[in-house]
């Protein structure tokens, strides 16, 4: 395969809106020892690409600054010295810490899974972000046991709905909270056992006792933060674990301490983007050797809601800040 030295890439121009995206061409990155280059056939567009277009995200060091994008599907087309691990043209996905927007990238040979040919490139290049985070959440996070309860704010999120089956493979009952009906019976078709949608303060403990006889709930995933992470202690049962993700409704957030020490309770918050090499890798790893059979076996899904060509990329932004979507949105190259 003959490398071109220009690839085209999706830039960031200046911070603002998503008209501040827009397509260039860049020089191919080159490997270096222990990577490799990934010609990309698809990505997705997630919550930190937009931070990062608006100017609230800046990327990790040794990453492109100015072209978003954090996971990715392709095929390998070259190695960097001492990389031995993927053969040319074999079939990848994984996440970086941006870059994935282009229609190449290069990236650890061990930070990535392979890709079986019962995954299209589509599907295969929205798994890494939502699969990643929802199984390192429940599994390294809140260690998930059977028979557990499980409540998602923001279920219908591409996290969410990812994180809806593989609690249910893990032997949860899984609950949920959306915005509207509709993305809580996009959450049903995937194995939701009951939602609700937000109301009067105390909501959340409410819909929580209702559905598990006045118990509490074992494990919160909170992709909201705000005030959500309040309401989510109050619905915890005894020795309950929350796992905040992501803070879209809200950066504070007041706790009742005595009840927490009370109720033992377990507050812990996670990132993917800005973990070292090593942790990266090992997130990935368990992704390939847990998650990626029942991707393939057609157990676990990921939906995908749109898709956009990488020159519709300020589209695509338009509409996941329009939050009207269930499930992910994905970018072909």
């Amino acid at each position: 395969m003959t490398i071109p030295s220009l690839m085209r890439a999706a830039v960031i121009t200046r911070p603002g809106g998503p008209d501040v995206l827009a397509v260039q061409q860049r020089p191919v990155p080159t490997p270096g020892p222990g990577e490799v280059l990934v010609r990309v056939h698809a990505s997705a567009i997630n919550r930190a690409d937009v931070l990062q277009r608006s100017g609230r995200y800046p990327s990790p060091p040794g990453v492109p600054a100015d072209i978003p994008g954090l996971e990715f599907a392709g095929e390998v087309v070259l190695n960097g010295a001492g990389s031995t691990l993927w053969s040319v043209g074999a079939r990848v996905c994984g996440l970086v810490g941006g870059g994935a927007h282009a229609e190449y990238l290069v990236t650890h040979e061990r930070a990535v899974a392979g890709v079986p040919d019962a995954l299209d490139w589509a599907h295969a290049g929205v798994a890494p972000e939502a699969c990643i985070t929802a199984h390192d959440a429940l599994v390294t996070q809140a260690q998930l046991r059977p028979g557990d309860t499980v409540l998602i704010h923001a279920v219908g999120s591409g996290v969410g709905l990812t994180a809806v089956q593989i609690a249910r493979q893990l032997g949860a009952t899984v609950y949920g909270t959306a915005r509207s009906d509709v993305k809580l019976d996009v959450a049903r078709d995937l194995g939701l056992t009951a939602g609700a949608t937000p109301g009067e303060p105390g909501w959340v403990a409410a819909a929580a006792r209702g559905w598990t006889g006045g118990r509490g709930i074992d494990v919160v995933l909170d992709l909201l933060g705000g005030d959500y992470v309040r309401e989510s202690v109050a619905a915890l049962a005894l020795k309950g674990r929350l796992v905040l993700i992501g803070t879209l409704a809200g950066l504070e957030s007041s706790l009742d301490l005595r009840y927490m020490l009370s109720r033992r309770l377990t507050v812990r918050g996670t990132v993917l983007r800005s973990r070292p090499l090593e942790e990266r890798i090992a997130v990935t790893q368990a992704f390939a050797r847990e998650v990626m059979p029942w991707l393939a076996n057609g157990v676990v899904r990921t939906r995908i809601d749109a898709t956009f060509p990488l020159e519709a990329l300020a589209e695509s932004h338009a509409l996941m800040e329009s939050n009207a979507t269930a499930g992910k949105i994905a970018i072909t190259m």
